[in-house]
């Protein structure tokens, strides 16, 4: 059995031998070369090095005291709507495999994760380029306690890139190594064939040719046998593949920089979209919101079928607080499941007890399936139909009707400590086993005669003492301070380990401790032989059990969606439609709205084909960066199924979403991250594509004007060689210009007004925070800023000559032509013709009135003849 200390991160096995161990500080914290032995239990060689603080702690937990999972109750409680639940369900508990392909197939990456706290197996395959940005943003989506990786990827002095690049974006998690041979494809579909349940057998198809992810299942299963000294029980496990093309793809720098997680300001601060959207009740419908917020759907069906569930929710009180109330009672299925599904290797006394605790927890969900049918029984749409139907398996019936036979009804879950425990003890029926009979009977008269004792000893010093209990300490007594008077201050001699919290005493005495002592040893052997009773029960269970994945399926996702209903109500937000347009009338930023007092300024925004490309000026401080935000942030709620701030939106579906925002505008800070700025818009050029969403937020600041307005210029050209959807704010105006050259350039501004302040004379800058169309006619922002600044008046009049110059030579080289103009007049009425035709669902009246008004715009916008003249004589 492995058992890492929490007093050290060297992790060995018995069979260890710590003198045939290298020390290689290059290598991952732990080196597992496995090898077979004939009883199937290879010997474990751990390398000794220095581990992030924390980590030694996490795996000893894990593994330390027993062979299976961790007890289940703290993560098992239902969870409430704050932070720290959040933090709890969210804790690290990821075990990653990566394998990458040799020689021809180097960037062909097989990927395997498996989630301790739920018994699912996700399998992934793809190709990736030298930067890996898809292999850095899945492990960043999983957060991962542990990376595998094979021992030939981290040589010495010759680690692969793949290798490098994991550990420098992974610091604080363990890696560890695997000798090459374990990353065996053929043992890979063996370990799937044996542990698939049916239902979900058909990913063998689908993986039958994916060598790389069968090659990493096959390691991290062998690895997970022995970290948890447990193997899982046959048919027990779900496993599906994922491909790189099922959901939209946001970077870790994106997610930090839109606060989809974690508040820039305030780790602990809860706002953020997770914190606007997570009005969850347990674990599993938490896990599940993060992981949509961090990859929404592209699926449009999909994301219209939540849409409904989330509509008719809103539309149905009923509905809505019955599903609430039934959600509520369900605890963390997902690891319920987990736990249940393994087999450990040792009888130990905590895998007796967490096994037994298991099956209680198993009762307890089971017995709300019906509930949850009557809830859901009167649900129109078909998402919510289906998941009602799910619960229709006769197999929920089943496994309940074979715990009954052999667990008390009225066993169930309970807070507190003794509750639970006396739940435990007494959770096999009587005359099932006689000898189990007589050991609670014996336990009974135990915990009589203590109680006894503390009454005897009230009496016998008239003093008001009362039984407490403990996990750590057994059973103790206790008495309040403030309610008698001790004779000289002091509590009889009998009474030792003494400790007072506040206006309470907490001691015991010798007797006591004995009698608890026999407590235990009594407990031990009721665990031992309830726990047989159990196993067998278990073993029968096993070939129904599969209902239970559809079951934390189904809680997980009502848990969702339940929490997007409960943000609507909290909010005026709308349902988003689908077309090829970027549409938002008066939508504002939904975590700006739960910090101010004040609603946010709403503004609009359009954006299409035609005009896919928005350049947005302003001074600082007048929305830009905000806005920017607001609109990612509306995209992802929307495809991940939510309702979204604004009177009115529409979508185009986003692949990749793409930010280079700047964090603060402090010079000095901006200045030493100018290398950052290039390696985040070289990451963006290198993955963009037609379908992505991109927001650049002053890009080139960390360099002169002049090399910033090249590097803008020429990212631009770029970018509007792509259909992607593209903000760009930016205080070059110069870049303006732009919509002479391109006709699928727009100008977008944040307007600014000028208030005179009396007592100082002086004129005020007062911030609207609302967008509109052309440039901002607030030139020269930085000088006028430099004027009420302590700089010396002729700097500031040499400043402002100069710019003045500049500007009319670059003015002189940008000048539209009427050509120009004609050329833009009619792509834009073009690509109107276009989308009209692809998404109108006027009636002909009112068509017939918009093409009309599309071609007096048009003839607006078209120059004059006698424009063109005078054009030509200047």
């Amino acid at each position: 059995m492995l058992r890492p200390e929490t007093s050290s991160t060297s992790l060995s096995a018995p069979t260890a031998s710590p003198s045939s161990m290298e020390a290689r500080p290059q290598h991952p914290r732990y080196n597992f070369e496995l090898q077979e032995t004939l009883q199937s239990q290879p010997p474990v060689q751990a390398m000794s090095t220095t581990s992030p603080p924390g980590t030694s702690g996490v795996i000893g937990d894990r593994s330390s005291s027993s062979s299976s999972l961790p007890p289940l109750p703290p993560h098992l409680r239902p969870a409430q709507a704050t932070s720290s639940s959040a933090v709890s369900a969210h804790s690290p508990s990821v075990i990653v495999a990566v394998v990458e392909g040799r020689g021809l197939a180097r960037g062909e990456i097989g990927m395997a994760s498996i989630d301790l706290k739920n018994p699912q197996i996700i399998l992934s395959q793809f190709a990736d380029n030298t930067t890996y940005a898809k292999v850095i943003t899945k492990l960043k989506i999983l957060s991962p306690l542990e990376i595998i990786m094979s021992n030939t990827a981290c040589v010495v002095g010759n680690s692969t890139k793949l290798f490098t690049l994991i550990t420098e974006n992974f610091k604080n998690v363990n890696f560890t190594t695997i000798q090459r041979k374990y990353f065996n494809e053929t043992k890979g579909l063996e370990y799937i064939e044996q542990l698939c349940i049916a239902e979900f057998s058909t990913v063998l198809m689908e993986v039958q040719s994916k060598y790389y992810c069968l090659a990493a299942v096959a390691a991290l299963l062998k690895y997970v046998e022995f970290i948890q000294n447990s193997v899982y029980a046959p048919k027990s496990l779900k496993i599906c593949f994922q491909g790189s093309e099922q959901t939209a793809m946001i970077d870790s720098s994106s997610a930090q920089n839109l606060e989809l997680l974690i508040n820039n300001q305030d780790c602990r601060n809860n706002h953020t979209l997770f914190g606007v959207l997570n009005y969850t009740k347990t674990p599993g419908g938490s896990r599940r919101l993060r992981s949509n917020i961090l990859e929404p759907l592209v699926d449009i069906e999909t994301i219209n079928m939540r849409l409904d569930c989330v509509q008719e929710l809103l539309q149905d009180e009923e509905l809505f607080f019955g599903l609430q109330s039934v959600i509520s009672r369900f605890l963390d299925t997902e690891q319920l499941l987990s736990v249940i599904v393994q087999i450990p290797k040792q009888d130990t006394v905590n895998a007796a007890e967490s096994k037994i605790t298991n099956l209680i927890y198993l009762k307890h969900t089971l017995e709300l399936v019906d509930p949850l049918k009557v809830a859901l029984k009167n649900c129109n749409t078909p998402l919510l139909r289906a998941y009602c139907g799910s619960l229709e398996d006769k197999r929920f019936g089943i496994i309940l009707e074979k715990i009954k036979i052999v667990i008390n009804d009225d066993a169930r879950y309970m807070k507190g400590c003794l509750n639970m425990r006396t739940q435990k003890c007494y959770a096999v029926r009587s005359n099932i086993n006689e000898f189990l009979d007589i050991a609670r009977r014996t336990y009974t008269e135990i915990v009589d005669d203590i109680a006894g004792m503390i009454t005897q000893l009230a009496e016998k010093y008239n003093l008001p003492l009362r039984t407490s209990f403990s996990s750590a300490r057994g059973f103790f007594i206790q008495m309040s301070t403030d309610c008698t008077n001790l004779p000289n201050d002091q509590l009889p001699s009998e009474f030792i380990k003494i400790s007072k919290v506040k206006n309470s005493y907490s001691f015991t005495t010798a007797d006591l401790i004995k009698m608890n002592e026999r407590c235990q040893e009594s407990l031990r052997e009721i665990y031992h032989m309830t726990y047989m009773i159990v196993c067998k029960l278990l073993s029968e269970i096993y070939e129904h059990i599969h209902c239970l994945y559809k079951l934390s399926d189904t809680v997980s996702m009502l848990d969702m969606l339940l929490s997007f209903a409960h943000a609507c109500t909290l909010s005026d937000y709308v349902r988003p439609e689908f077309t090829d347009t970027l549409a938002i009338k008066q939508g504002w930023h939904p975590i700006l709205e739960k910090i101010t007092v004040d609603k946010p300024v709403a503004n609009n925004t359009y954006i299409t084909e035609g005009s896919n490309f928005l350049i947005i000026t302003g001074p600082n401080m007048s929305g830009k960066s905000t806005y920017l935000k607001q609109i990612a942030l509306c995209q992802i709620m929307a495809q991940i199924g939510s309702y979204v701030p604004a009177e009115y939106s529409s979508f185009r579906i986003a692949e990749q979403i793409f930010t280079r925002i700047s964090t603060d505008d402090d010079i000095e800070t901006n200045s030493s991250t100018f290398m950052k700025e290039m390696k985040e818009i070289a990451y963006i050029l290198h993955n963009a594509n037609d379908k992505s969403l991109i927001l650049i937020d002053e890009l080139g600041r960390g360099t002169n004007t002049e090399e910033g307005i090249g590097i803008c210029y020429a990212v631009c050209e770029y970018l509007l060689s792509l259909k992607a959807f593209t903000l760009f704010a930016t205080h070059f105006l110069e870049l303006c210009h732009m919509d002479s050259l391109y006709p699928n350039v727009e100008n977008m501004h944040f307007e600014v007004q000028h208030v005179k302040n009396n007592s100082r004379n002086k004129e005020a800058i007062l911030y609207t925070h609302k967008l509109s169309k052309g440039l901002t006619e607030e030139k020269n922002y930085g000088l006028k800023a430099a004027e009420v600044s302590s700089l010396p008046p002729s700097i500031v009049l040499d400043a402002k000559e100069i710019t003045t110059q500049i500007t009319r030579q670059i003015l002189q080289n940008q000048k539209s032509t009427p050509e120009l103009q004609r050329q833009r007049a009619v792509y834009h009425l073009a690509t109107r013709l276009v989308q009209t035709a692809r998404n109108s669902q006027l009636d002909p009246d009112s068509l017939r009135i918009y093409l009309c008004n599309l071609k007096k715009k048009y003839e607006a916008d078209f120059p004059r003849p006698e424009q063109v003249q005078e054009e030509t004589e200047e």
